[in-house]
């Protein structure tokens, strides 16, 4: 097949994407170990960002690697039903229609969120398929499709009738925009806190002193039921058990006495709010007497608890009331200015409240310890190992969860009630309750968090539990033998803002629910910033789109690009320019191929090298099929990616092909098999080692050369005995030499063209050796008349370039006039000095430093690198030339 002079990756792509879903390739087939990883599923209603991207291609290097291997390989694909996220994009929608949740009622809201879900679905599904992953899309699943719906109340029923699940009244984290409950994972706090203040109110006591207490929420005194002191506080305990009248109501509050207060904090005086503070609601439970009070709606407006003036008002609006009112009564001591912790919601970004509120809960320190030991014992490991005590100390100190959301898109939870209201949980719903006879009369109103079925996801997604789940039986039962074909999975690529919102709650729900971890390896890819180290974000607008990126480099491109820059987890900072890098090797590697396909027919790779340097490129394939191989079984994606690359762009395309082009395109000889063979060989391995990494590129590579797909192909293995070390130790002395001409070449201006006299001085005799048996191929690449000595003089007016093992020198007699260089670059010496000096200088200016956007900041440093290594080149080409 000819091919063409230009890569067009898109078409490409398309094709081979189609093809291989359409045809099953993407199925696990065979009877090779399995080999299983499931997708982490992407919102519903989302769009794919560049995130997705670096973490689906992470997983579809995995997938495809071990496929290739003879692995029964899975990639499970899925979309999650993202409770909150979703139903908030379906209500603005709605809202611009004129139309509001509550009053369409739950039903009819709900056949909206799946029309929704059922439109924007295949959007997410058919950019996941656009970058050329290969999950198997005939097992497509969804967190709310009827099967895992099953999971998931038969997971909830068994934690349930094991006591993990319960219902109480607690201090939650309340999203007043959501209108729901929150955990504690789904609540964000700026680092150092954000601007805010602390207001030093005083309290009137009858005898017309005051207590002072201070507060971050001044608003949240109209809740207030005592204001409590440290018991062994000399100062304040004659006044326990006296009355304070409460400012702005008609209320009297204790003072109470409580270890908790610190005497040495503030004044050692608290405010005590049980319904709106957590450490306030645990004095409630000390000292139940003095009451609980809830001041606020779920919008967080005011309700008729406060005084007639508060009522219906948004809680900001309260607090500027509030502190008006105390500066008028003379009860305003100060204002502090301070940063102050505020937590906010992770979706919504409001501000939370704290709100005592009936909700569900799982007891997560029994789950937590077995998770626990599957990372003590070795079971469950973390890609780059920072990550295990992460995690760890997350686990050791769990809190309660709160599952419980007050949404209606979600898994309902699955509790109904009698006409006494006593609940019972089932996996289907009930007409009696099985306990007191009674007729079930309702379903509990409450959805369950996103993260409890998505905890359930391994093992889900594969059939978990069906039609096993019964009531009585042995959870260990529900395991059946098509779940036992993948799961355990293998390894779990995710990013670190989710390991305890997912990733730990699928240890513990697999242990707990099958009696085994969920998967071996959990590999943490960085975060995706753009070229300033920002977070991308809608809000900055300074996104990437992957598919435009797909559409203008290439979807291979972004692949290849992106892994080459993901190193051991680090944050990667991003410019759409990066992905020229991908596109260029893309390019490099059809115009190699266009190159030699005309010379292959009937090539044959049992023909022996009968050349240095097919010997060489043999031995490197085979070193760096073994390199590529030990990486990615280790995770590290970067390396794997850049061993292709240089072994690829320069051993092969710059070295090989540049020294035996002659041979290659001459006449049939001895000679011209040997090399023709070399290259078929490295094409046919090539492309099945890019497979992973460049799918579609492979693919149209191997189908112009005659070869089979490569994604049916099996993975290189060389034995040892392949490896050269000879060779390869001589060709990359060679190629120092040659660089170190070339460098000087550039150093000194001189045209590529111009015959040079070099001479190589050798530390000893087996450089010399090496290079004797290069030597060629050293005159002609490195255009010189080379001279190869052990030792002796360094040559009179000549060019030197310092490698390991040698000293490169280039006579410059002839070439240039020594006084009219030096006065050249004495010149650009002292330019570049100057320019150095007067970035130094701005640099060291605190002002401009403290001001400049970082940015600007960084640029500088920049710049004043550049001049300073220019300076240090200048100077050593002065010494070169005795000045």
């Amino acid at each position: 097949m000819t091919m063409d002079s230009k890569y067009s990756p898109i078409d490409v792509e398309k094709k081979w994407e189609a093809l291989h879903r359409g045809n099953g390739s993407f199925q696990p087939k065979g009877d090779g170990k399995p080999f299983t990883v499931v997708i982490p599923p992407p919102n519903v209603t989302g769009a794919l960002h560049m995130g997705h991207a670096l973490n689906h291609t992470i997983q579809d290097v995995l997938v495809r690697f071990e496929r290739l291997r003879g692995r029964r390989a899975l990639w499970q694909p899925g979309t999650d039903h993202a409770g909150i996220a979703t139903q908030n994009v379906v209500e603005r929608a709605l809202a611009k229609e004129g139309k509001k949740r509550r009053e369409m009622g739950r039903e009819a809201f709900l056949e909206q969120v799946w029309a929704w879900k059922n439109q924007y679905e295949a959007r997410i599904v058919s950019q996941v398929q656009r970058m050329g992953n290969s999950c198997d899309w005939d097992r497509l699943r969804f967190t709310m499709d009827e099967g895992l719906s099953r999971a998931v109340r038969a997971a909830f029923v068994h934690l349930y009738e094991k006591g993990l699940i319960y219902r109480g009244k607690y201090i939650v984290n309340w999203c007043p925009k959501d209108r729901t409950a929150l955990s504690d994972d789904e609540v964000e706090t700026k680092d150092g806190g954000e601007p805010g203040h602390l207001w030093h109110l005083r309290y009137p006591l009858a005898d017309g002193t005051f207590l002072t207490v201070a507060t971050t929420r001044p608003e949240t005194m109209l809740g207030d039921t005592a204001v409590a002191v440290n018991p062994k506080d000399e100062r304040y305990t004659h006044l326990v058990g006296k009355k304070i009248k409460l400012p702005l109501t008609d209320r009297e509050i204790p003072v109470i006495a409580d270890d908790f207060v610190e005497m040495d904090f503030g004044t050692g005086c608290v405010k005590v709010t049980p319904a709106h503070d957590l450490n306030d609601f645990g004095v409630f439970q000390r000292h139940p007497h003095i009451g609980c009070i809830d001041v606020m709606n779920d919008d967080a407006s005011f309700n008729d608890q406060v005084p007639e003036r508060f009522r219906g008002l948004d809680r900001f609006e309260v607090r500027k009331r509030v502190v008006a009112e105390f500066e008028e009564l003379g009860l305003l001591e100060k204002i502090e200015d301070r940063m102050t912790p505020i937590g906010r919601s992770y979706r919504s970004g409001e501000p939370i409240e704290y709100r005592l509120s009936d909700q569900w809960f799982v007891d997560m320190k029994p789950l937590a310890e077995k998770a626990l030991a599957s990372t003590k014992e070795g079971r469950v490991k973390f890609v780059p190992d920072r990550w295990n005590d992460y995690y760890c100390k997350w686990l050791e100190n769990v809190r309660p969860w709160c599952i419980s959301r007050q949404l209606w898109w979600g898994h309902r939870i699955p509790v109904w009630y009698d006409e006494d209201g006593v609940p019972v949980a089932a996996l289907e719903e009930p007409k009696v309750h099985p306990k007191t006879g009674k007729k079930i009369v309702r379903q509990d109103d409450d959805v369950l968090d996103t993260w409890f079925s998505s905890g359930l996801w391994p093992f889900s997604t594969l059939g978990w539990p069906g039609e096993a789940a019964k009531a009585g039986m042995p959870v260990e039962s529900w395991i059946q033998p098509e779940v036992k074909g993948h799961f355990p999975t293998d390894v779990l690529v995710t990013d670190r803002g989710i390991i305890f919102f997912w990733v730990a709650r699928m240890v513990m729900m697999a242990n707990e629910l099958t009696g085994m971890d969920p998967f071996h390896t959990v590999y943490i890819h960085g975060t995706i910033l753009d070229d300033k180290g920002r977070k991308m974000s809608k809000s900055l607008g300074n996104g990437i789109d992957p598919l435009e990126m797909a559409d203008q480099y290439g979807a291979d491109a972004v692949r290849f690009s992106l892994l080459i820059l993901s190193s051991e987890g680090q944050d990667i900072k991003l410019s759409p320019t990066k992905f020229e890098m991908g596109r260029n090797f893309a390019n490099k590697l059809w115009n190699a191929t266009r190159f030699v396909l005309p010379h292959l027919e009937g090539a044959d790779d049992s023909v022996e090298a009968s050349d240095p340097a097919d010997r060489w490129i043999r031995s490197r394939l085979a070193t760096v099929t073994k390199n590529v191989t030990k990486s990615l079984e280790g995770c590290k994606f970067a390396e794997a990616a850049m061993e292709l690359y240089h072994f690829a762009w320069g051993d092969f395309c710059s070295w090989y092909l540049e020294l035996r082009k002659n041979e290659i395109h001459g006449e049939d000889s001895p000679a011209k098999r040997s090399a023709v063979a070399s290259c078929r060989m490295v094409l046919d391995n090539l492309t099945r080692l890019l497979q992973p990494f460049m799918p579609a590129l492979s693919e149209e590579l191997r189908e112009h050369l005659g070869l089979g797909q490569a994604i049916l192909a099996s993975w290189p293995v060389f034995a040892d005995a392949a490896v050269d070390e000879s060779a390869e130790r001589s060709f990359a002395r060679l190629i120092a030499a040659v660089e170190g001409v070339r460098s000087l070449r550039g150093r000194y201006q001189i045209a590529p063209s111009r015959i040079l006299s070099v001479t190589v001085r050798c530390d000893d005799q087996d450089v010399l050796s090496d290079l004797e048996g290069n030597r060629a191929a050293l005159s002609r690449l490195a255009g010189a008349e080379v001279t190869l000595q052990v030792g002796g003089e360094k040559p009179a007016f000549s060019g030197t370039e310092i490698i390991k093992g040698m000293q490169v020198h280039v006579a410059l007699e002839g070439i240039l006039d020594k006084a009219v260089e030096v006065a050249r670059l004495s010149k650009e010496l002292a330019e570049a000095e100057k320019f150095a000096v007067a970035i130094s200088g701005k640099l060291s200016n605190e002002s401009f430093v403290s001001r400049a956007k970082p940015e600007v900041v960084e640029a500088e440093r920049e710049k004043l690198q550049n001049q300073e290594h220019r300076a240090k080149l200048i100077r050593e080409t002065l010494a070169d030339l005795g000045s």
